[in-house]
């Protein structure tokens, strides 16, 4: 089986490189020295006609801004509409992720927020054209801020809202691969066939196709997850 190299863009710049290179698939985001945020549409319907003309896919994220990903009102309104854009330039999927703190600072998956974002992603959705497919969806690395307990209910909840892949570096991202790949095993082992874990933050081109045989995965991500 192929391994799937996703890249992660933060513009077009890289784009028709990374393609070339090997790359299957684009995580398409803005800002990405504050781990990713929602591109502009004229940047996604650019990357999307490029990527999709050349049998790759598009993934694009959806995060209003930086820091934590614990959202408000207003920001809840935000990542509807920007998966409501999305959807109308027929891109893959949409990336996203949502958390809320308990009285005690402990983070939590957002259910009822993350139902929401799903469904808007992958049901008729409000404004959204007719006939216009339904996305796919990663959950993206506010997985890493989930306790390991935590983590296994959230991918329970996330494979029976149909949440394809989940993103994770196996645990904080200062810590190298060799420190989280046995976190990344268990995970893997315990979604087996319901949803796909997707390792990323330090794979790259040299490390990839091993670390997809340790842990039995079929894609990988990183933005030097091709040789440029």
């Amino acid at each position: 089986m192929e391994l799937i190299r996703e890249f992660c863009a933060e513009n077009m710049t890289l784009v028709p490189a990374a393609i070339a290179a090997g790359a299957r698939r684009i995580e398409l985001c803005d800002n990405l020295s504050v781990g990713g945020t929602s591109p502009s549409y004229g940047v996604i319907k650019a990357v999307a006609a490029f990527a999709q003309a050349r049998g790759a896919d598009v993934m694009v994220m959806v995060r209003p801004r930086g820091g934590d990903f614990v959202y408000s009102e207003r920001e809840r309104l935000m990542m509807l509409d920007d998966i409501a854009c999305a959807r109308s330039l027929r891109v893959t999927g949409v990336v996203f992720g949502c958390t809320r703190a308990d009285d005690g600072g402990r983070q939590h998956l957002d259910e009822e927020l993350t139902r929401e974002l799903v469904d808007a992603a992958k049901g008729p959705g409000a404004g959204i054209a007719m006939g216009t497919k339904p996305l796919q969806v990663t959950f993206h690395m506010a997985f890493d801020v989930l306790d390991p307990e935590e983590q296994l209910h959230a991918i329970d909840v996330l494979a029976n809202r149909g949440v394809e892949r989940v993103l994770t570096h196996g645990g904080p991202a200062s810590e190298p691969l060799t420190a989280t790949v046995a976190h990344l095993h268990e995970l893997v082992d315990y979604a087996g066939s319901r949803l796909t874990i997707l390792p990323g933050g330090g794979v790259t081109w040299q490390n990839a196709e091993k670390l997809a045989s340790a842990l039995g995965v079929s894609e990988v991500h990183g933005t030097k997850i091709v040789q440029l």
